[in-house]
């Protein structure tokens, strides 16, 4: 087991084990935020999804979106509540981040898209779907936390 390193800023701030005050926490407040976040967050993704609808062999361009957003929504919301000594109460990241964001995006319906792509012999389709959405995915979150930190930073 490893052990903290002093003034190190904890990886996962609201399950930081180390911190007996945090592991004494009760975990039903945390599981009714992220909870009551995952539905508002799926609700929104649903509503996405039947405004814009992919039709068979169509790019499911709103999962790729509602993905590459909630991925730079996540980049946004680490930088402001886990970086540069800023806390905030402790069940914003579990509501926001895993629930309202972890809601939101939706990895699953991601591998859905692209099977329904292969079986609809869209080969070439569902692979720039999946090529296109991890690097948009990767590349909104390092853009969003790159220009959140840089924000912040010309605030001070």
């Amino acid at each position: 087991m490893t052990r903290p390193v002093e003034g190190a800023e904890a990886i996962d701030p609201d399950v930081d084990l180390h911190v007996p005050a945090q592991r004494a926490e009760p975990q039903g407040r945390v599981l009714a935020a992220v909870s009551a976040g995952g539905a508002l967050g799926s609700a929104a993704r649903y509503g996405l999804l039947l405004a814009w609808p992919a039709g068979p062999g169509a790019f499911p361009w709103a999962t790729f979106w509602t993905n590459v957003a909630g991925c730079a929504l996540i980049g946004v919301l680490m930088v402001l509540i886990g970086e540069g000594g800023r806390t905030a109460h402790p069940l914003v990241r579990p509501f926001l981040g895993v629930g309202v964001l972890g809601g939101f995006t939706t990895f699953s319906t991601y591998a859905v898209d692209f099977s329904r792509l292969l079986d609809e012999g869209e080969a070439g389709r569902a692979l720039a779907y999946a090529a296109g959405t991890l690097a948009g995915a990767l590349g909104a979150v390092w853009a969003a936390a790159s220009v959140t930190r840089l924000a912040v930073r010309e605030r001070r």
